[in-house]
């Protein structure tokens, strides 16, 4: 029987890949719901060529019409993205919205016991406690497309009685990483935008310029895996080959290597515990001259230490530091901000918020608005 999947976020990078990979597993799986917040002319393409039963769009001025004659049922309001989460008819919901924004939807796939295959690392950022306690409640699965997490997953499934000495994060180091902080201090959006390796939305490129996606990473793996952050170590690794590694208790690291490609990722969440044929290249070792690791220059690159800080602290200060984020980053890509004023801000805010150490839902919410409108303010 296909697998029946929610994709929250379709236009987006994570979005398009994963209608790549259910395009190329079409025998397996099947599109039920589309949801975006604009691009609508992709949003349209997508829903002539899956046909999903619902779709959803969180934009206030379109033309209801020209959408629905593809199909699909339009939903309208707030609790849309709750509704198609929860649908009986849903197996797996993939969370592909950036931020926050798609949280009340995981719980609500949570609480129907849906898998969920969670590309929005902000969702465990801000509420990872939260999120991990009612996903063990309800026995819900939820499953990495990131592919240092999926690497992480991939390397423990075989050895879940064995005790981890650590968790290493491999991170490509972004396009400055051979920058002095003088050259650092006056780069430019466009050329963050221009990623090395992978191909990425412009926050999450932004983000793995600064290394504060790395951070975000750190934080995620912290929560999916139940790891201490002493136990989560980040290494730098230009080739992006090897995705990530877990170290054993007797010393051996255990390594999955791919192609730089989030859509091998996305295909394994999807189709867990089978595993499809190759769809999206291969690894060719013979023609792999080098796999090059180091240390992260958090002196160039402090976003990584304010992560650290931020998870270690607990309560509202990674769901502060994710929201504060956003905002320098969006300053930035708008030429208002330069590249090192993103750990600045960041740093403000979290030094000025309220800090609560075990918040509500509500209250983590809460914090995000105020670190948002606290961040602009320090803009100006």
């Amino acid at each position: 029987m296909k697998k029946s999947i929610a994709i929250l976020g379709s236009t987006g990078s994570i979005g398009r890949q994963t209608l790549d990979v259910v395009s190329a597993s079409s025998n397996f799986a099947k599109v039920f719901a589309l949801a975006t917040k604009g691009y609508l002319n992709i949003f349209k393409q997508q829903l002539k060529k899956f046909r999903p039963k619902y779709a959803y769009i969180a934009d206030e001025i379109f033309d209801k019409q020209n959408f629905s004659k593809y199909g699909a049922k339009i939903l309208e309001g707030k609790s849309s993205l709750e509704k198609i989460a929860s649908d009986k008819n849903v197996d797996i919901v993939v969370m592909a919205i950036v931020g926050t924004a798609g949280l009340k939807a995981v719980i609500s796939a949570i609480r129907s016991q849906k898998t969920i295959a969670l590309a929005s690392k902000e969702i465990l950022v801000a509420a990872g406690d939260i999120v991990m306690s009612l996903s063990k409640k309800y026995k819900a699965q939820i499953l990495p497309i990131d592919s240092e997490h999926s690497a992480i997953f991939q390397c423990l499934e075989c050895n879940r009685q064995n005790k981890i000495r650590r968790i290493i994060l491999t991170a490509s180091g972004g396009p400055f990483k051979n920058y002095s902080k003088k050259q650092i201090d006056s780069v430019t959006a466009k050329q963050a935008l221009a990623h090395p390796t992978w191909n990425m939305g412009p926050k999450i490129t932004i983000d793995s310029s600064t290394l504060m996606n790395k951070g975000l990473e750190v934080i995620e793996a912290h929560h999916l895996f139940q790891v201490p952050y002493e136990k989560i170590e980040v290494v730098i690794h230009p080739q992006s080959i090897v995705h990530s590694m877990v170290e054993f208790e007797d010393g051996v690291i255990l390594a999955q290597l791919g192609v730089p490609d989030m859509r091998t990722a996305i295909q394994y969440a999807l189709f867990y515990p089978k595993r499809l044929q190759k769809n999206f290249g291969i690894v060719n070792l013979s023609e792999i001259k080098n796999l090059s690791f180091e240390k992260p220059d958090t002196e160039k690159f402090p976003c990584l230490d304010l992560a650290y800080y931020a998870g270690k602290k607990g309560g509202t200060a990674p769901a502060v530091l994710s929201a504060a984020n956003d905002v320098a980053v969006e300053l930035f890509l708008n030429n208002k901000i330069k590249f090192y004023d993103i750990p600045k801000i960041i740093s403000k805010v979290l030094k000025n918020h309220r800090f609560i150490k075990t918040p509500t839902l509500e209250q983590i919410l809460e914090s995000e608005i105020w670190a948002r409108n606290f961040a602009r303010k320090l803009s100006e």
